[in-house]
Formats: C-alpha cells, sequence, structure tokens
C-alpha cells in the first residue's frame, strides 16, 4: 500500500492543486522545483511522483521533454486534463519501467529524475531502496536524481538515502536546504542531488 493513500491524499486529489492557487492568489512562486531543475538545463526530465502534474506541466511550458509517473490515478486524470501534450504514466515507482520511444524494447532514461513533494517519504515503507535503485536506472549517463524530503514522516533519513544512491552507483552532488538552493543548515528538510558517473 502506497503511504500517500494511507494518509488519505487519494481521496484529496481532486482539490490537491488548491493549496497552490492559494499561494499564487497571495503572489507566492510555486515553481522553486521546477526552477531548480531547469538550472542543470536538461534536455529530458522524469517527473517521478508527479501528482497532478504542476511541476511537470511547468517544465513543459518552458520547453522540456518531460514525462510523469504516479501511483494515483485520479491525480493523473486531473494532469492529462491541464496538460493532455505530456505523456502521464501510472505505476509504482519501485518498479514502473518507462519505455523507451518508439522502441518495442527498452526502457527509456532521462537527463534528471525529481522527486519533489516528499515522495520520498510517502513511498511503501520498505521500498525506498527498490525506488532509488529504479529511479537510477532511469538515468542517462551523467543523469542526475534530484529529491526534495522533510524528516519525520517516514522512518527514511538523508543517510539512509544517501546509501541507497551510494549502493546503485551514484555520486553525492548536493544537499540543499530548499529549492532555491540555499546551503543545507541541518534541518529536517533538504534537497539532495545525486549524480550517476558518466560511462568510460
Amino acid at each position: 500500500m502506497n503511504r500517500w493513500w494511507e494518509i488519505g491524499g487519494a481521496a484529496h486529489g481532486g482539490v490537491y492543486d488548491d493549496r497552490w492557487r492559494r499561494m499564487e492568489a497571495r503572489g507566492g512562486w510555486v515553481h522553486g522545483e521546477a526552477d531548480l531543475v531547469s538550472w542543470f538545463e536538461p534536455a529530458s526530465v522524469l517527473d517521478a511522483g508527479c501528482g497532478t502534474g504542476r511541476v511537470a506541466i511547468e517544465l513543459n511550458r518552458r520547453g522540456t521533454d518531460v514525462v510523469g509517473v504516479d501511483l494515483d490515478t485520479r491525480m493523473l486524470d486531473e494532469a492529462r486534463s491541464k496538460a493532455p501534450q505530456v505523456p502521464w504514466i501510472l505505476g509504482d515507482l519501485s518498479d514502473v519501467e518507462i519505455p523507451a520511444p518508439g522502441a518495442a524494447q527498452g526502457r527509456r532514461q532521462f537527463d534528471l529524475t525529481v522527486l519533489a513533494g516528499n515522495v520520498m517519504a510517502f513511498v511503501e515503507i520498505g521500498t525506498e531502496a527498490a525506488v532509488v535503485a529504479n529511479m537510477a536506472r532511469h538515468l542517462s549517463p551523467g543523469g542526475r536524481l534530484v529529491s526534495g524530503f522533510r524528516l519525520g514522516l517516514s522512518p527514511l533519513t538523508f543517510a539512509d538515502y544517501d546509501r541507497f544512491a551510494g549502493a546503485v552507483g551514484l555520486e553525492w552532488e548536493h544537499r540543499w536546504t530548499t529549492w532555491d538552493r540555499e546551503p543545507y543548515d541541518g534541518g529536517s528538510y533538504a534537497v539532495t542531488v545525486h549524480r550517476r558517473p558518466r560511462d568510460v
């Protein structure tokens, strides 16, 4: 069972966007994740745990080749209604395989995979290593895995996350305390970047 469902997230999928609409109405900026992703200048992005598509749709608007994947059908339906031009895929991050475009077989690889919105804290407890490994398999050589999550929402720690990434060959690159790249201050929230080494 995905923990997003356990806490009732799916039941509220239809109103999930209200938070961001209210923030925008107050003059807030709701695209910090897309800004950070764009800073790396990726040609292709996998938005893993995309929800209703806020990050993926903004990246698509900026001209990035983006695919969204999520386990929540109602959130994906909302994303499709807003941006039918973006590929939206139903799947569990621990084992989903994004097919290479135009290929009968083969896994697609991306310049960057982003897990925003505490995705790593909401996956099923015990699958975190499998999620990181599967996301790493979808990275191109030199590609980056970017994840932001808060401690305390699950047993996952930043040390655990780094260990899972290292176990599949990803190299630690950055840890920030916000999506606008403020230096990490030791707090309970962090945005972490790992990179797949370029093949020799």
